[in-house]
C-alpha cells in the first residue's frame, strides 16, 4: 500500500442547502474531499444523521424552510453524538451581527455568498484539519 493510501481516510460531509444551484455547485467541489451527503434544510440533516450518517463536518445554509442552519447548529452542538462535528455556515447574510449570530450558534466557520471554490474548500478543510 502506497504512503498516500495508508493515510487518507474517507471523509464524510453533508450539505445543507435549499438552492438546487448552489447544492450542485457545493457537493461538486466537495466530493474532491470525500463522499457527500445532502440535506434541504434542516430537519432533514438531523433525519439522516438519525438514520446512522454522522458526518466529518456540516456545510449549512442560513435561511431555509423548516429548520435553518443556525437552529441546526445548535441542536447538533446539544447533542453529546454530535456536538463535536465541525459545522462550516456558507450564507448571503453578511451583516455583522449574522456573523455573530452564526459563530454563537456553534459553527466553526462562517462563509459569504458568493464565494470562490478555493474560498469552500479552504474552510471546510481547515475545519477538518486536513
Amino acid at each position: 500500500m502506497s504512503g498516500a493510501a495508508a493515510t487518507t481516510r474517507s471523509v464524510k460531509i453533508l450539505i445543507v442547502e435549499d438552492d438546487p444551484d448552489v447544492l450542485t455547485l457545493e457537493s461538486r467541489l466537495l466530493a474532491t474531499l470525500g463522499s457527500v451527503q445532502i440535506a434541504r434544510d434542516g430537519l432533514e440533516a438531523l433525519a439522516v444523521i438519525k438514520k446512522g450518517y454522522v458526518p466529518d463536518v456540516v456545510v449549512t445554509d442560513v435561511m431555509m424552510p423548516r429548520m435553518d442552519g443556525l437552529q441546526l447548529a445548535k441542536q447538533l452542538k446539544a447533542d453529546p453524538l454530535t456536538c463535536k462535528i465541525p459545522v462550516v455556515i456558507v450564507t448571503a447574510k453578511a451583516a455583522p451581527r449574522d456573523v455573530i449570530a452564526g459563530i454563537n450558534s456553534g459553527a466553526r466557520h462562517y462563509m459569504t455568498k458568493p464565494f470562490t471554490a478555493d474560498q469552500l474548500l479552504a474552510k471546510v478543510k481547515k475545519a477538518l484539519a486536513l
